[in-house]
């Protein structure tokens, strides 16, 4: 799912409303993947994620989320999830040069 996020200390964050169809799937079931917004600079994530609740840190991501897309995030809503993708695998690759720049990584111990 293509989504908006921050990587912060080796994580990838993003938040979902809860009663989304993506928060009722992440809640089932941790595992995810995670395709950043552009189409021609593409990173794909793989792995698990985490609810994040440390107030501290919901904050930092609040304030990278908000420098970066100029809309902030309310943290604090019942209804707002924020999590972390922890990655397992990494593809990438720059669309104008497919067959050069595609890549896959492995990421053992994150």
């Amino acid at each position: 799912m293509p989504v908006w996020g921050i990587w912060l200390d080796g994580m990838f964050y993003f938040s979902t409303d809860a009663a989304s169809r993506k928060g009722r799937n992440l809640a089932n079931n941790p595992h995810a993947s995670v395709h950043l917004e552009s189409g021609d600079d593409v990173v794909i994530l793989e792995g698990r994620v985490e609810e994040v609740t440390d107030p501290a840190l919901l904050n930092r991501f609040a304030d990278m989320y908000e420098a970066k897309y100029q809309f902030r995030p309310d943290v604090n809503a019942a209804a707002s999830k924020v999590y972390g993708l922890r990655p397992k695998i990494a593809f990438a690759w720059k669309e104008k040069d497919f067959p050069r720049t595609a890549t896959r990584w492995s990421l053992k111990g994150t």
